[in-house]
């Protein structure tokens, strides 16, 4: 079967990596794919399209058995929906479904009506009210932009004098475009982040091992939010009791809640948590697709071939499929690029990327890089998602900094504490 990936970051460098095991796979073609998809494996190749009517002929001529959309841009805009009315076979939530990530407010009001927990909040597009709210409630306080922003649209507020800069940043300098025209101004919950993600195929659901992603730039959770700088898997604040929470209480709500909307959830669900230190779970969030950088640590520990279970769940028959995990850990190191996530530095080569194959519990999966005359070189702000696994977090931990030192490039930036809450 031949595969099509839509995206090119480091999530789709891991889809097309691991869907590259399945002996069912002969072709896969990554669109635009980066710099570690264009020279991982013989059968990956990448394929300079980004507009849905050069994908679906592309598809249809090159007999594209599936297609797996990655990042959150195209579903929004409906690819899914324009696929599937050219009978093409595609793994994804349709563009109605993908509202839960693409609008907070709808999110929000979603969660409200399903009585699935979440902060208390309240949406704004004038900013001499969203002022009067801010002052009504206590700080720290959630500013976020309404629509898609990168992973960048949330700032958290210390003081007044933040919240209202954040909040004339969005809807007075345009600092997110549309994106931020409408703002989502939330209560600040205290505990510990999880992310949760699971397979739907809109009346079935099939959990995926659970991971912690790190947003803030720099060690500590300080420094300005990011699309994230590193995430584990398993997360060990995810006990047996909180997974089961958030089953009854987050996952099965959102399907059953979405069909009932009049809506059916096929695709990857990722639930953005706060679990506090009496394991009460809130929902931060909904992405409608895999996280980035989760998905790395995620499918380097799955033992199972995953492309059955994406077939199971486009064909509304994921009831059948069961999947298996390796009995370890897994980590992921960021390495950006200098200035990220201002304006981040491109071009510079990177070298020691060779470092890897030495052993088979590391892997280095490309973000934001290009392959130009026989060199790899920095192209996003997201270069690299430095990976490793061991029976034990700890030993994992050791491993893939011992990677990430041996990777140079020009300004290259990443936290030293990745895992450190889990080790605690």
């Amino acid at each position: 079967m031949n595969i099509l990936i839509i995206g090119g970051g480091g999530r789709e460098h891991a889809l097309a990596w691991k869907l590259a095991k399945s002996d069912r796979v002969r072709k896969i073609y990554v669109a635009p794919g980066n710099g570690g998809t264009a020279s991982g494996s013989l059968i990956i190749e990448n394929i300079d399209l980004n507009k849905t009517d050069e994908l679906i002929s592309f598809a249809k001529k090159n007999h594209i058995g599936l297609t797996v959309v990655g990042p959150e841009v195209p579903l929004s805009e409906g690819i899914v929906d324009d696929f599937q009315k050219n009978n093409l076979k595609i793994f994804g939530p349709s563009k109605a479904a993908a509202q839960l990530e693409s609008s907070k407010e709808f999110a929000k009001d979603f969660m409200h009506r399903h009585n699935i927990p979440t902060a208390s909040y309240q949406t704004f597009t004038d900013l001499n009210k969203a002022k009067e709210y801010v002052k009504k409630n206590r700080v720290p306080i959630v500013i976020k932009a309404d629509g898609l922003a990168a992973g960048k649209g949330v700032i958290i507020a210390e003081n007044e004098p933040e919240a209202f800069k954040a909040l004339e940043l969005m809807l007075i300098d345009n600092a997110f475009g549309d994106s931020g025209a409408r703002v989502v101004i939330e209560e600040y919950l205290e505990g510990e982040e999880a992310s949760f993600i699971v397979i739907s195929d809109g009346d079935s659901i099939l959990p995926l091992a659970s991971s912690q992603d790190h947003k803030r730039l720099l060690d500590n959770d300080v420094g300005p939010n990011t699309g994230g700088m590193g995430a584990y898997s398993p997360a060990p604040i995810v006990t047996e009791d909180v997974h089961n929470k958030i089953m009854a209480q987050v996952i099965e709500p959102t399907i059953k809640g979405m069909k009932s909307d009049g809506i059916n959830f096929c695709g990857f669900l990722y639930a953005g948590l706060m679990i506090d230190k009496n394991n009460n779970i809130k929902t931060l969030e909904f992405n409608c697709r895999m996280g980035d950088p989760e998905t790395q640590p995620i499918l380097f520990r799955l033992k199972s071939d995953l492309l059955p279970v994406l077939l199971d769940a486009t064909n509304n028959q994921l009831h059948k499929s069961q999947i298996e995990w390796e009995d370890n850990s897994s980590i992921t190191v960021v390495m950006a690029s200098k200035n990220y996530p201002d304006q981040p530095e491109l071009g510079d080569i990177i070298y020691g990327l060779d470092s890897e194959k030495l052993s088979t519990d590391t892997f280095i999966f490309h973000a934001g890089t290009t392959l130009e005359n026989g060199k790899i070189k920095t192209s996003g702000g997201r270069v690299l998602g430095v990976t490793a696994k061991e029976k034990s977090l700890k030993e994992a931990k050791e491993k893939v900094y011992q990677l990430v030192k041996k990777i140079k490039f020009n300004g290259a930036q990443y936290r030293k504490d990745i895992a450190n809450k889990a080790l605690k």
